[in-house]
Formats: C-alpha cells, sequence, structure tokens
C-alpha cells in the first residue's frame, strides 16, 4: 500500500473510516472526548471511549470500533538512557494498531508539546514508500494530528511545515536504503542528490570516477573503481548571507558492500544495500535542515562507492593515498566505510574549512553489540559536543550513545610497517567500533594528542538503520534537532540543546579533547 502522509494543526471535521488514537496512558487520561469527538463519535459514545481510556493498560490496544476506531498506548517504560519520548515505540505500534479499513486515516498522536517533534518523526516510520509488490497496490491517504494536554494551542504553520520536511527526509532516507541495488546505484544517488540540490537553490559539486584519482581521493576512489556505476565525491552547500559557523555533514554512501576481495559469506553478504545508509540520512537531514531555514554555512558531503569484487578491485596489501595525503595499507577490503569517509572528513577540512564536522555511517557490526539496535555509537573528541548529541538523541528519538575515545590506547591497532596506517584493527576484541571511528578521525586530525579547534562528531548506526528487512530513515531527526539552534524553526530550536558556540571559534581546553 502507498501512502501519501500529512500533517495537521487542527482536526478533521469530518469522520475517516479509520482512526488511530496512541499515546502514553498517563497522557490519554488527561484528554477528553471532545478532543476526538469529530473523528469517531459517529462510532463510538462518550461512554466508551471514556470507559476504555481509564482500564487501557501500558503497550495495549483497544478496539473502540471494529475495523475502524482503534486506541493504542505506548509503552512508559523507560531508564535514563531511553528517550522520555517513547518514540521508539511508536513505529511498531501505529503499523500494528491503524485499522487498514478505507482510502484515508487519521492518526491521533497524544503527548507533551516537548515530544512533538519526536512522536510526529516516528509516525513517518511506519510509511515506507518503497515497494514493488505487485499485488498491493492501493493507495491511502494518512493524516496525523496532535493533542497536547499540557498546551491546549494550536501548532503553527510553521511547526506543521517542519513536520511535513522532516517525515519526507524520513521516508526518503528510508526509500534510498530500501531500493536494491539495481535500482539506487552511485549514479542513481548522485542524480538524486543533485536534483535536491537544485530543487533547493544550493551549490553542487560532483567529483567522480577517474578525476577522484586524479585529485587525490584514493579513498573513495580505491573502494569504488571496480564498480560499473564509478565512485563519486557529491557536495551539497547551502551559504546563506550572515554565517559565522562552517558544519560539515558527511555521508557513508556504499550502495552494495560485498566486502571486496575479503568478500562476505551467502548470509552475511544480504541487506548490505543498507550501507549507503550514512549518506541516505545525511541527504535527507540536509533537505530538511534547508527547507526550513538554516542561518550558517551547511555542507552535505556525500561518499559514494560500491565494493565490488572484479579485475580493478583493491587487494589486501595495495597501499592508498588518502585526500588527506595519509598512506594506508589494505589489510580488509571489507573495512572500505572508513576509507571513504576518511577523503570526505579530510575534504571538509582542506576545502570547505569546517568548524563542526560530523560523520554518518552504517560502519561496524560491532555496533550492535557496543550499543544495541536502538542507539547510535557516539565518538568524539569534544565532551560538550558529546553531551549535546546524547541530549539530542534521547529529545528526537534517534538515540545515541557515547563510545570509548582514547586514541592513545587504540589507534595503535592500525600499526603498519610500510604505510602510515592499515585500514583495519590488528585486534577485533580491543574496542573495535571506537577504533574505526579513530580511523576516520586521523584524516581529519595530524595529532590525536593535540588539542584541535575543529568539534568532530563521529555516528555508527549501522544496526539502527533498520528494523527487520524495512529501513527506519535514522539521522534526520537527530541532526534537526542536534542542530536546531541554528534553525528559524521555533519547534526545533525549543528542543534542541544549548551547544557550546565558543567551542567553534576557540581552542578547547584539552580536557574537554580527551
Amino acid at each position: 500500500m502507498m501512502v501519501s502522509l500529512s500533517y495537521s494543526s487542527t482536526m478533521p471535521q469530518e469522520a475517516p473510516p479509520a482512526c488511530l488514537i496512541v499515546g502514553e496512558q498517563a497522557n490519554l487520561q488527561r484528554i477528553g472526548f471532545s478532543d476526538v469527538e469529530t473523528l469517531i463519535s459517529h462510532r463510538v459514545s462518550a461512554k466508551v471511549f471514556n470507559e476504555v481510556v481509564s482500564d487501557i493498560g501500558d503497550s495495549e490496544g483497544v478496539s473502540l470500533y471494529p475495523k475502524s476506531v482503534t486506541i493504542a498506548t505506548l509503552s512508559s517504560k523507560r531508564s535514563r538512557h531511553t528517550t522520555p519520548t517513547a518514540a521508539h515505540h511508536m513505529m511498531d505500534t501505529v503499523s500494528k494498531h491503524l485499522p487498514k479499513s478505507g482510502d484515508s486515516a487519521v492518526v491521533v498522536v497524544v503527548c507533551l508539546r516537548q515530544h512533538v517533534f519526536a512522536c510526529g518523526s516516528a509516525v513517518a516510520r511506519a510509511f515506507p514508500t518503497y515497494s514493488l509488490k505487485t499485488r498491493d497496490v492501493t493507495t491511502r491517504d494518512v493524516t496525523v494530528c496532535f493533542v497536547t494536554p499540557d498546551d491546549t494551542s494550536p501548532l503553527s504553520d510553521q511547526d506543521i511545515k517542519v513536520l511535513s520536511s522532516t517525515a519526507t527526509a524520513i521516508r526518503l532516507a528510508a526509500d534510498i536504503v530500501d531500493r536494491p541495488r539495481n535500482e539506487m546505484t552511485c549514479d542513481d544517488l548522485v542524480k538524486c542528490a543533485v536534483k535536491i540540490g537544485q530543487d533547493l537553490g544550493v551549490d553542487v559539486t560532483v567529483i567522480s570516477g577517474e578525476q577522484l584519482k586524479e585529485q587525490g581521493f584514493g579513498g573513495i576512489y580505491g573502494v569504488g573503481k571496480a564498480a560499473e556505476s564509478p565512485p563519486a565525491l557529491c557536495v551539497l552547500s547551502h551559504k546563506p548571507a550572515g554565517a559565522t559557523k562552517t558544519i560539515a555533514w558527511c555521508g557513508k554512501g556504499i550502495m552494495y558492500d560485498t566486502g571486496g576481495f575479503s568478500i562476505k559469506t551467502k548470509t552475511g553478504m544480504p541487506g548490505m544495500k543498507r550501507d549507503c545508509g550514512g549518506a541516505a540520512g545525511i541527504l535527507a537531514a540536509f533537505k530538511a535542515t534547508v527547507e526550513c531555514g538554516f542561518s550558517e554555512n551547511l555542507h552535505a558531503v556525500l561518499c559514494i562507492a560500491e565494493n565490488s569484487v572484479g579485475p580493478r578491485a583493491a587487494v589486501p596489501d595495495d597501499i592508498h593515498i588518502l585526500y588527506s595525503g595519509k598512506s594506508v595499507e589494505i589489510n580488509n577490503t571489507d573495512a572500505e566505510g572508513r576509507l571513504v569517509l576518511g577523503d570526505g572528513v579530510a575534504y571538509a577540512r582542506k576545502d570547505l574549512n569546517a568548524d563542526i564536522v560530523l560523520d554518518m555511517c552504517t560502519l561496524t557490526g560491532a555496533q550492535g553489540i557496543t550499543t544495541g539496535q536502538h542507539h547510535a555509537a557516539l565518538l568524539s573528541n569534544n565532551a560538550q559536543w558529546e553531551s549535546c548529541a546524547v541530549t539530542a538523541g534521547l529529545s528526537s528519538g534517534d538515540m545515541v550513545f557515547p563510545i570509548v575515545f582514547a586514541p592513545e590506547l587504540h589507534f595503535s591497532e592500525f600499526k603498519s610497517s610500510v604505510a602510515d596506517m592499515k585500514n583495519s584493527v590488528a585486534n577485533r576484541s580491543n574496542a573495535q567500533s571506537s577504533c574505526a571511528g579513530l580511523f576516520i578521525g586521523s584524516h581529519l586530525f595530524d595529532d590525536y594528542s593535540k588539542p584541535s579547534p575543529i568539534v568532530w562528531l563521529h555516528v555508527d548506526m549501522a544496526y539502527p538503520v533498520h528494523v527487520g528487512e524495512r529501513a527506519t530513515g535514522w539521522g534526520p531527526a537527530l541532526l534537526l534537532t542536534l542542530f536546531g539552534r541554528y534553525s528559524s524553526s521555533g519547534l526545533l530550536s525549543n528542543i534542541a540543546p544549548v551547544l557550546p558556540a565558543d567551542q567553534v571559534s576557540k581552542r578547547p581546553k584539552h580536557d574537554e579533547m580527551c
């Protein structure tokens, strides 16, 4: 089923064929029948509604009218490392309990005002856009409305625009990740990015194929040179007048990862179309961020390649010179994402003169072991920005959790006798996700032991990028929230963390870097 998703600040005046009222039990018990009367009164009485709301349990769904009206509760169980918005339960709850009847439906989200963005974003994940199924070709209009018991004022038009742009971004990111390699190649992602850049009216730079080799992008070129569709560095640049900061978001866009000559197994390779999840999230987040209004320079740096096997493919023992000028001995062709991102962050420093560099990627299988399926792993050279990212994750529903930043203990894993470093660790039991992130950072910094004026955040979202066989569109909600202070949107700025702005204009203290 193809769903057209929209957001509204008011309840529809006509009852839809299907309606789902969803929220935490405590919030549902703070609203009255009059809040949803126009949607359900033709089928459900105030008495029935009030009785169900009073008695409904945690994580439960109750049909108020068969195949038409359902009320469902989100789990209220949470620890200090889990988002207070309950957004991580929303996708499954909406998918499970929204009645399937009719060509239109309304989802009423009952939540606190400060949770509107996270809950609204989470609803979008329940409606993926990509499918080639031939039997289920129906279409449906779904409208999302909000009841906020702590603030009865309606959402503004700008709030609705932000929710709509974010939902579109989440679904776009998921669509890119869900598409198979024969439909989403390097060329296809570049075309998609260029089209978005043109629509936004921003600058677009594309360096592809042999141009990468000629200009010194040994990481991206070395990984992607064997594929039929050429590798590329694609950069979208938003440069508003009056900007005082430059922010670069770098995304790993491995359109398919066979592992190269260090080839994956027959069970380990399926699903590797998702290895472009970082670039998909960055591109989609950039689109929504610019649409919502952004006061600072912002660059989306997409590092795009397909890790294929062929006569021109890199082999173990090859040495590549990355854009940073550093040499890398290849000891594992299946550790390719760090190579393309090494070029990306070096470009952000050398060509974009970025103050803040964030890379996002499906980098390591160890991420799931380190921080689990719901939290992305976060590595940063700056303690204050690390804290801001964690806060943004809790506020947005795209949760992150810090991993160890100790380059003096871990970077020796990449020691090489013939190059500046190898691309894969010697000991896979020694903080593998941290090591992989440090490899990327080494092409941004010349020496980890010295404080740097550049703020760096590395986000490894290998497991949150999907649930089962479906992409989640992870990333846009986090980035819009983390950098919400630079947005024109009150909805975003109100939930965004207070950023350590002085850290991008002066050299951080050493204890903030370690």
